[in-house]
């Protein structure tokens, strides 16, 4: 079987990292990523939140980055149109991975974001709301939750492993926050244009 079968390419931003001298796939807000193959998924951190979900068997595993968006009818319940666009964000990776040959009994999953990042966000504790929703989906899937690394005022780097599930985390509490501030800003305004298909947000 070809490693391309292992594999769900949904992001353009893959390129090789000279640091580990493996394959990389840089996910941004909004993305996903899957693969049976030994490399490295990278992602950059504010107020969103990525989960890092891997079969402790086989190695298939991958990373998505999302954000719950703002909805005037949902008042921080996870059966509101917030938490229903969270769990198709993550629903999407998990069918994904299942696809690809993971069983669901052997999932384990690292969590990381939900910094207090987004000034001026219009909804108060954005990461917060983040947070407390994909430790939520976990415990409800029963997914075993092996690490996690969340809220606080800065951004995050992410390198994660799923061959291995070794996970590297670098609190960026140096860097100017304006790229990932704008870069989040424009996924928060692609979500607000995004069409809602049913019951969930489609982005």
């Amino acid at each position: 079987m070809s490693d391309h079968q292992y594999e769900e390419v949904v992001s353009p931003n893959k390129y090789f990292d000279h640091n580990f001298n493996v394959e990389a796939v840089k996910i941004l807000p909004g993305e996903y990523y899957v693969t049976g193959r030994n490399m490295v998924l990278v992602t950059v951190l504010g107020s969103c939140v990525a989960a890092c979900i891997r079969d402790k068997t086989t190695g298939i595993g991958g990373m998505n980055h999302f954000m719950l968006p703002e909805s005037p009818y949902d008042s921080g319940s996870p059966v509101g149109l917030a938490g229903r666009y969270g769990t198709y964000a993550m629903e999407l990776m998990i069918n994904q991975l299942l696809k690809s040959g993971a069983r669901r009994a052997n999932l384990e999953a690292k969590v990381f974001g939900g910094g207090n990042v987004l000034h001026g966000f219009t909804v108060a504790n954005v990461g917060e709301r983040n947070a407390e929703f994909v430790l939520e989906y976990l415990h409800t899937e029963k997914i075993a939750l092996k690490a996690q690394d969340l809220l606080d005022v800065y951004p995050r780097k992410v390198y994660y492993f799923p061959a291995t599930g070794r996970t590297l985390v670098k609190q960026l509490r140096s860097v100017h926050n304006d790229t990932i501030a704008q870069r989040e800003q424009q996924y928060i305004a692609k979500i607000k244009s995004s069409a809602v298909q049913g019951e969930v947000e489609l982005f």
